[in-house]
C-alpha cells in the first residue's frame, strides 16, 4: 500500500507540507520506494514532480491505511475546475494554509505511528539540482541540470530527447525509472537502433469529451471494481493534472444565419445533457481534473493558447511541460516546444493513475527548413506539401524534429499547424524547439512577463533553447530531410487520404484522373459517358443543378487551422474580394465556419472581415470541431435527394487534417482538404472541377469574368491585416472568462457523491461489463483456439471505419437499439457522443461463447486515436488482429484490451497465404507470461490444414528473469509485474486481461 505524506528538509510546520513523497510500505517489512505523486485533496492541483523525498530503502515501516485522512479537505474555487490558478503558485499556497489544522493532524497521527517526515536519502541525481537565479536576485526555483552532467553526448541529442532524458532523471527512483533508463536516453544515438524501451511519466495528461466521457466512464467502474475487491475507491483518482476540453458535440445544424452559433449550442446541450452533467460530475468526484465547458473552443487550440505551460514550476522545481492526450492531434502543441502526442484513452486513463508509460526510444528525423514561402502561399500548403514528404521517407514510431534558417520565417501558428498533422505524416512527434518566436507568441497569447522571463531562463540553463542569432552546434538525427520554403506550393489534398497532395494547377486534370479510375484512393470508376452528367433539381424554389465534383460542402473548421490569424484573415480578405466583385456562393452549397477559440471571433470582428464572411455564407456556427470530425449536419433535403437518386460523386472541401471516405459527411464522397481561403474559393466555384489559372470563378457585378488571381490576396495585404487585428488583449479577456462557463453548463445540477449512481435507462451512460466478476488472480496468457474470422480487410483501414465518430444511420444496429429504448430519430445524436454506453457501441457477438478474430492489411487502425476501435472487437469476442501493419496508437489500444497484435511476415498477407476468411484459427500462445517475448515468432493454422508464422507485436519488454527474481525477493510476492519495479509493459497487460485490470489489481494490493 502507500503512504501519502508531505515532507520538507527544514521543519514539521504545516506550512512545509509542499513536498510529497509517496512510499510503498510492504507487509512484509521490508520496504520499497515509489516515489510518484499522490494529491490527497482537489487543493494540490499541482502536483510535485517525483524527486522530492525518497526513504531509505534499509527502513522498515509497518504497513498502514489512512488514505482518507484529508479526504474532507475541499477548495473553495468552482467545483468543475481544478480549483486553482496555474499561473498562481501563491493561490496554491494560500489554500494551503487555509487547510493547517487538518494537516497538522495528519502530521501528529503519521509521528505517533513512528513514521519520520524526513526519512529522506538523497535523490539519485541530487548532485545536479541547481538553483535556477532571477536576474533581479533570488532564485525562479531548482532544476535539474543536463549541462552539470558533464557528457559530451548530451550536446548532440535532438531536443526532443533531452525532454525524455530530463525526465527520466527527475523521476529516477531506481524502481520505476532507473540509472539504466537515463543511460539509454542519454546514449541515444547508439541505443534508439537497438528499439530499447524507456518508461516516460508526462507532466499532464488532456482529454476532449468524445474520448473523455469513455474515459471518465472507466475511472467510475474502475471505482466500483476497486470496492468489490475490499479497497478504497478513492484510490482512483488522478495524480497529474487532467485537462479536458468540451469541443466534440457541436453540430452544424444551422448555418447560414445570423444566429448560428446560439441555434447550434442549444441543440447541443439538449442532446448532451446526461453528458454533460456526467462530465461536471467527474470534475467534482475525481481530484486533479479541470473540464472547459462546452462553447469554449478546439482541445488543441486551446491547449496551445492557454494550457501548455511549458515548463512547469512546482513548488519551485522548474521541468518541462509534457503531454499525452487521447486525441491524436495532442501533437499540435509540439509547435510550442512542448513534447505531446496522442495515446489511446486506456492508456492515458493509466498514465492518470500514475503508471509510467512505456515506449520505445525513438529515433528521431531531422527536417531543416530553408528559404521562405513565396507570396501567396499558406502554411496549409506547407504542412501538406510536408506531410506528403514524411509519409514517403516513412517516419512511423519516430520524432520528427525541425530545425534550420527557415525557423524564423515561420510564425509560431506556421509551425502548430505542421505539429498538428504529424498522425497524417505518421511521426509521434513534429517537435519544434522554443525559441525567440515561441516566447512572442507566450507573450502574445497573454503569458505573464514573469512567466515568459522564467521558460526562458529555465530553457536556456538546461540547454533546451534554441537561439539562431548564435552560432548552433550539430546535433545527430536518425536521418535527414530539407525543405527549401521557396519550393512549396499551392495545394490541397484528396479525394480521400489526407497525404494525397495534388497541386492547385494540376487539379482539374487530377480530378479527371479520379473520375475514370477504378475505385480506391484516388478513384471512383465513373464511366465516360457519365462524367458530364448535369442534375437539375429545386433548392426552396430556386433553380439549382449539380454535376459530379460540385461542391456541397465548404467548412472552415479544425484546430489545424482555425488557430493561425494569417490563414483565417485571409479566408476574410477572399471573402471581401470577391463580395466587393459581385461573386456570391450559391445557397445549396452548405457553408460553415467554426473557430478554435473565441480569440478567432474577436480578431475577425475587429478587422471587418467577419462581415464579408457572412455574405458569403460563412456564419459562425459554433466552437468546436464540427465538420472536421464529421458534425457536419444534415445536408438540406433536396440536396441529399439530387445526389443520392443520381449517384453524384459530391464534394466537400474544408480546412481539416482528415478525409477519409465517409468522415466527413455520407453523402460527400470526395473530400478534399485546404487551407481556409481556398475553402472560400472553391465555394465560389461551386466544384472541384475546375483550373484556377484558367477558368474564371464566376462573373462580376459588371459582367466581367472573375479569375482566382482576382480575389487572392498578398501575403503583405495578410500580414499587414494580423499586425492590425490580432491583439494580446484579445487572448487575455477569452481566457479569463473560458473557466466560468456559460449559463446553461452552470445551471447543471450534479450528485456530491465520490461513486456515480448508474442509470440503467441512460442511453448516454452505461457501466460498461469489463469489471464483472474480476477477481484478484490475473487471468494468465490467453491462446485462441478454432476462432471464425469476423471481417477480412485489405488495406488503411481506419479507425472511422471500425468505430465511427459521426452520425448514426437510421438502419443500424445501434438506431435500433436507440427506438427500442424511445429515443426519437431526431434524438440519436453521434456515435462519439454516445461511447459512454457500450451498448450503444458494440453489437455483442459473444453469447456461443466462440472466439473471432479480424484479418487485415497495411495500416491497421490509422486515423483518431479512439480507444472504441479496441473496446468494440473486445466486446465482440475479438482476441487477436492479424495485419501487415498497425497504426502505432491502435496496436497500443487493442494490447490495452487484451487482443494480441499479430503481423504477417514481410511479404506475406491473406491473400498471398489463400486465406478466405472462412477457416477456424488457432493461434499457439505459451500459458506463462514469463515464455512470451515481444517480437517472437507465433504459429497460426486453420481447421483446413493451412499454418503460417506470425510476429508478435507486444513493443515491450517485460523482466528479465535477474529482475524478475528480485522483484520477488524484494516484495516477498510471486507476482513480477509490480509498478514499482517492473515497467508498466504491454506483456504484463495481456496478462492481467488489460491495462485497467492491471492497474486495479495494483492498486487494490497497495
Amino acid at each position: 500500500m502507500y503512504l501519502s505524506t508531505y515532507c520538507s528538509s527544514s521543519s514539521t510546520s504545516s506550512s512545509s507540507i509542499l513536498r510529497a513523497c509517496r512510499v510503498r510500505f510492504a507487509s512484509t517489512y521490508s520496504a520499497s520506494v515509489n516515489h510518484s505523486f499522490s494529491s490527497p485533496s482537489r487543493i494540490f492541483t499541482r502536483n510535485p514532480p517525483s524527486h522530492a523525498c525518497t526513504p531509505p530503502s534499509n527502513v522498515s515501516y509497518r504497513s498502514l491505511s489512512f488514505s482518507s485522512a484529508l479526504r474532507s479537505i475541499r477548495c473553495s474555487a468552482p467545483r468543475w475546475s481544478h480549483g486553482v490558478d496555474w499561473r498562481s503558485p501563491v493561490s496554491l499556497r494560500a489554500q494551503i494554509r487555509t487547510a493547517s489544522p487538518v494537516l497538522e493532524r495528519f502530521e501528529r497521527k503519521i509521528a505517533s505511528m513512528g513514521l519520520p517526515l524526513h526519512a529522506a536519502s538523497a535523490h539519485p541525481f541530487n548532485g545536479i539540482l541547481s538553483g535556477l537565479p532571477k536576474p533581479g536576485g533570488g532564485e525562479f526555483g531548482k532544476f535539474y541540470s543536463l549541462p552539470a552532467l558533464n557528457d559530451p553526448r548530451i550536446d548532440k541529442l535532438p531536443y526532443s530527447i533531452r525532454i525524455l532524458l530530463e525526465s527520466a532523471i527527475r523521476n529516477c527512483d531506481n524502481f520505476q525509472v532507473t540509472k539504466e533508463d537515463v543511460e539509454k536516453i542519454i546514449d541515444w544515438e547508439n541505443s534508439a537502433p537497438k528499439q530499447v524501451e524507456i518508461p516516460f511519466k508526462p507532466a499532464r495528461v488532456l482529454l476532449q469529451d468524445f474520448t473523455g466521457v469513455p474515459a471518465v466512464v472507466d475511472l467510475a467502474s474502475m471505482r466500483e471494481a476497486i470496492k468489490d475487491l475490499g479497497s478504497n475507491p478513492d484510490k482512483i483518482n488522478p495524480l497529474v493534472p487532467v485537462d479536458l476540453v468540451i469541443d466534440h458535440s457541436v453540430q452544424v445544424d444551422v448555418a447560414r444565419s445570423e444566429n448560428a452559433v446560439q441555434a447550434n449550442m442549444d441543440l447541443e446541450f439538449k442532446r448532451n445533457k446526461e453528458r454533460f452533467a456526467f462530465l461536471k460530475w467527474g470534475s467534482t468526484a475525481f481530484r486533479n481534473m479541470l473540464v472547459v465547458p462546452p462553447g469554449s473552443g478546439i482541445v488543441h487550440q486551446v491547449n496551445l493558447e492557454y494550457l501548455g505551460r511549458v515548463v512547469f514550476n512546482t513548488e519551485g522545481i522548474l521541468y518541462p511541460d509534457s503531454v499525452v492526450g487521447t486525441d491524436s492531434h495532442t501533437t499540435m502543441i509540439d509547435g510550442l516546444g512542448v513534447a505531446g502526442w496522442g495515446v489511446g484513452g486506456i492508456e492515458a486513463e493509466a498514465a492518470m493513475l500514475g503508471q509510467p508509460m512505456s515506449m520505445v526510444l525513438p529515433g528521431v528525423v531531422g527536417f531543416k527548413l530553408s528559404g521562405k514561402l513565396r507570396d501567396g502561399v499558406t502554411a496549409t500548403d506547407l504542412v501538406l506539401t510536408v506531410t506528403q514528404m514524411l509519409r514517403k521517407h516513412g517516419v512511423v514510431g519516430k520524432f520528427v524534429e525541425f530545425y534550420g534558417e527557415g525557423m524564423g520565417k515561420l510564425s509560431l501558428a506556421d509551425r502548430a499547424t505542421i505539429a498538428n498533422m504529424s498522425p497524417e505524416y505518421g511521426a509521434t512527434m513534429g517537435f519544434f524547439p522554443v525559441d525567440h518566436v515561441t516566447l512572442q507568441y507566450l507573450k502574445l497569447t497573454g503569458r505573464s512577463d514573469d512567466t515568459v522571463a522564467m521558460i526562458e531562463a529555465y530553457l536556456r540553463a538546461n540547454n533546451m533553447f534554441v537561439d539562431y542569432s548564435e552560432p548552433q552546434q550539430d546535433r545527430v538525427y536518425t536521418s535527414y530531410l530539407e525543405l527549401d520554403l521557396a519550393d512549396v506550393e499551392p495545394c490541397i489534398s484528396g479525394p480521400k487520404r489526407p497525404h494525397d497532395r495534388v497541386p492547385l494547377k494540376d487539379m482539374k486534370a487530377d480530378w479527371h484522373l479520379c473520375l475514370d479510375n477504378k475505385v480506391g484512393f484516388k478513384g471512383f470508376a465513373v464511366p465516360k459517358e457519365q462524367q458530364e452528367k448535369v442534375v437539375k433539381f429545386s433548392f426552396h424554389g430556386q433553380p439549382a443543378e449539380l454535376k459530379h465534383g460540385s461542391v456541397v460542402i465548404a467548412a472552415i473548421t479544425s484546430c489545424t487551422n482555425t488557430s493561425n490569424p494569417s490563414v483565417m484573415l485571409g479566408a476574410g480578405l477572399v471573402a471581401k474580394k470577391a463580395c466587393e466583385l459581385g461573386l456570391e456562393v450559391k445557397p445549396w452549397v452548405k457553408t460553415s465556419l467554426a473557430p478554435g477559440s473565441g480569440v478567432v471571433t474577436k480578431y475577425l470582428l475587429q478587422s471587418g472581415l467577419q462581415t464579408y464572411l457572412n455574405q458569403q455564407g460563412f456564419h459562425i456556427v459554433g466552437y468546436g470541431c464540427t465538420t472536421c470530425i464529421g458534425n457536419s449536419g444534415d445536408l438540406d433535403e433536396s440536396v441529399a435527394s439530387a445526389i443520392s437518386d443520381n449517384d453524384l460523386v459530391a464534394a466537400a472541401v474544408l480546412s481539416g487534417n482528415r478525409n477519409f471516405e465517409g468522415r466527413v459527411h455520407p453523402l460527400t464522397r470526395a473530400n478534399y482538404l485546404a487551407s481556409p481561403p481556398l475553402v472560400v474559393a472553391y465555394a465560389l466555384a461551386g466544384t472541384v472541377d475546375i483550373d484556377f489559372e484558367k477558368e474564371p470563378i464566376g462573373t462580376g457585378k459588371d459582367g466581367k469574368s472573375v479569375y482566382f488571381r482576382d480575389i487572392w490576396p498578398t501575403s503583405e495585404e495578410i500580414a499587414q491585416v494580423v499586425q492590425s487585428s490580432v491583439l494580446p488583449e484579445m487572448f487575455k479577456s477569452t481566457y479569463e472568462a473560458i473557466t466560468k462557463g456559460n449559463q446553461i453548463w452552470n445551471q447543471l445540477s450534479v450528485p456530491s457523491s465520490s461513486l456515480y449512481g448508474w442509470d440503467s435507462e441512460s442511453t448516454y451512460i452505461h457501466k460498461p461489463p469489463y469489471f464483472d466478476g474480476m477477481t484478484m488472480d490475473p487471468p494468465g496468457p490467453r491462446g485462441v483456439k478454432d476462432a471464425y474470422c469476423l471481417l477480412l480487410f485489405g488495406d488503411s483501414i481506419t479507425t472511422d471505419h471500425i468505430s465511427p465518430a459521426g452520425s448514426i444511420h437510421k438502419d443500424s444496429p445501434a438506431a435500433k437499439y436507440l427506438m427500442e429504448r424511445g429515443v426519437d430519430r431526431k434524438d440519436f445524436n453521434s456515435y462519439g457522443s454516445r461511447r459512454g454506453n457500450d451498448e450503444v457501441m458494440a453489437r455483442k457477438y459473444k453469447s456461443a461463447g466462440q472466439d473471432t478474430i479480424v484479418l487485415a492489411g497495411a495500416e491497421y487502425g490509422s486515423g483518431s486515436s479512439r480507444d472504441w476501435a479496441a473496446k468494440g472487437p473486445m466486446l465482440q469476442g475479438v482476441k487477436a488482429v492479424i495485419a501487415k501493419s498497425f497504426e502505432r496508437i491502435h496496436r497500443s489500444n487493442l494490447v490495452g484490451m487484451g487482443i494480441v497484435p499479430l503481423c504477417f511476415k514481410p511479404g506475406e498477407d491473406a491473400d498471398t497465404l489463400g486465406l478466405t476468411g472462412h477457416e477456424r484459427y488457432t493461434i499457439d500462445l505459451p500459458t506463462n507470461a514469463s515464455d512470451i517475448r515481444p517480437g517472437q515468432d507465433i504459429t497460426v493454422t486453420t481447421d483446413n490444414g493451412k499454418s503460417f508464422t506470425c510476429t508478435l507485436r507486444f513493443d515491450t519488454e517485460g523482466l528479465d528473469g535477474a529482475k524478475a527474481e528480485s522483484a520477488a525477493d524484494l516484495y516477498g510476492t510471486t507476482v513480477i509485474y509490480e509498478t514499482t519495479w517492473g515497467k508498466v509493459v504491454e506483456l504484463a497487460y495481456f496478462d492481467h486481461g488489460g491495462i485497467l485490470q492491471y492497474v486495479i489489481r495494483n492498486l487494490t494490493k497497495q
